[in-house]
């Protein structure tokens, strides 16, 4: 009894420290999230069309989508109150976060499953894990730490970040590798975010960027050798239909087609929730890729606004908590995990509204998947940490 006791006094305690608005953000996106998944998947679970051709029950992906977030609602809350910052300071924990990751993407090349063109999933049976998902979180940290700890050297572009950018690049390589593109380059748009904001300068990066180039003419090569081209024909093909995909609607301008039709279809309102058409046959993997155009065809430009509000608003509470800080690593942390989700929604809505290709990127919190849960809500748990911390120390330096 003490200690459930001591638990609660505890938890009452930190509480004052946890910043609530962008905890109420997470669960309430979550919570729409796992509505739209229901509503887009519930009527092409029972056909088997999502399921390889064998019908399942209606709330399948609904029921796994709840665990993914309860699992993902857990680590947010354990992260927030029970983990230390310092944890994330210590180079030994950096050091396994990044060469585990490493490893689990040379096992996603040798053992992984291939689905809709690109190789980067391992199956553990009750998910598949994506390691590029993981890789965004651990990449965050990584060069925080890295960048935070040789400030002084990084004048001296070449000594100071050269090992660490060039695992960076090898991570990358081997997304890109599993034929998973649109990953590959929103890793690299995280990257390019991170050192934005920690002040290194455009000169040094060019000034050094010849292994760098090198790399990039490597990874070609290998694409062309094990690939038979930079871009497979799908890929390509996305560039193709942007002009003006109604011109293909019969072939592979299709599915960005039944997109846009789902989109205006929806207008301001919506059709209701449950009551989109497009998801029933006409978009491919509506839960998964296409989930935004069932989100605006039932819910209307009002909903998708709702949504994209709060999104945007984690996004600014990072820039804001960095700006609050004198800590160079909690600054970059901040803005490294704000960078990671609005990149990313852009990409998302992109693809789907036929600005820039189409990549299968998931929009954030609310597309069905485990590996993007799971990233999603370490990334919020990291931010409510550093929150927390950043809180703490400025209310001692008041004192």
């Amino acid at each position: 009894m003490d200690y459930i006791k001591r638990f609660f006094r505890y938890i009452k305690n930190y509480s004052k420290y946890i910043d609530f608005t962008l905890l109420i953000a997470y669960i309430i996106l979550c919570f729409i999230g796992l509505v739209m998944v229901y509503s887009a998947s519930m009527v092409a679970a029972t056909k088997g069309s999502l399921t390889g051709g064998v019908p399942v029950a209606g709330n399948y992906f609904f029921i796994r989508q709840l665990m993914y977030c309860i699992v993902g609602f857990g680590i947010v809350f354990f992260m927030s109150y029970f983990m230390h910052i310092n944890i994330l300071k210590n180079k030994r924990v950096q050091q396994i976060m990044i060469f585990s990751v490493f490893g689990l993407l040379v096992l996603t090349l040798l053992i992984g499953t291939e689905i809709n063109g690109s190789t980067s999933w391992i199956n553990l049976g009750f998910m598949n894990l994506q390691a590029s998902e993981i890789l965004k979180v651990v990449m965050i940290l990584y060069l925080s730490f890295i960048i935070d700890k040789r400030r002084n050297r990084l004048k001296q572009f070449k000594l100071a970040l050269m090992m660490p950018l060039f695992l960076i690049g090898t991570c990358i390589g081997l997304v890109l590798l599993q034929n998973d593109t649109g990953q590959a380059l929103l890793l690299c748009m995280i990257v390019l975010c991170v050192f934005a904001y920690s002040g290194i300068g455009i000169k040094a990066i060019l000034k050094w960027s010849g292994p760098i180039l090198a790399g990039v003419v490597l990874l070609i090569v290998f694409s062309i050798v094990f690939k038979g081209g930079i871009l497979s024909q799908h890929q390509a093909d996305r560039f193709h239909v942007m002009e003006n995909p109604f011109n293909y609607e019969s072939g592979i301008g299709y599915h960005l087609a039944n997109s846009l039709l789902a989109i205006g279809n929806g207008g301001l309102f919506g059709k209701g929730l449950g009551n989109g058409v497009m998801k029933l046959g006409y978009l491919p993997e509506p839960h998964t890729d296409f989930i935004f155009a069932v989100i605006a065809e039932e819910l209307g430009l009002v909903g998708v606004l709702f949504i994209i509000g709060l999104l945007m608003f984690i996004v600014y509470k990072g820039f804001l908590y960095a700006g609050l800080t004198d800590s160079f690593f909690f600054k970059l942390v901040c803005v490294g995990i704000s960078s990671y989700i609005g990149v990313q929604t852009f990409v998302n809505l992109g693809g789907i509204s036929g600005a820039i290709p189409l990549t299968g990127v998931p929009l954030p919190f609310m597309t069905f998947g485990g590996s993007s849960m799971l990233s999603l809500s370490i990334a919020i748990g990291i931010l409510l940490l550093t929150a927390k911390q950043i809180k703490i120390d400025n209310i001692e330096r008041r004192r």
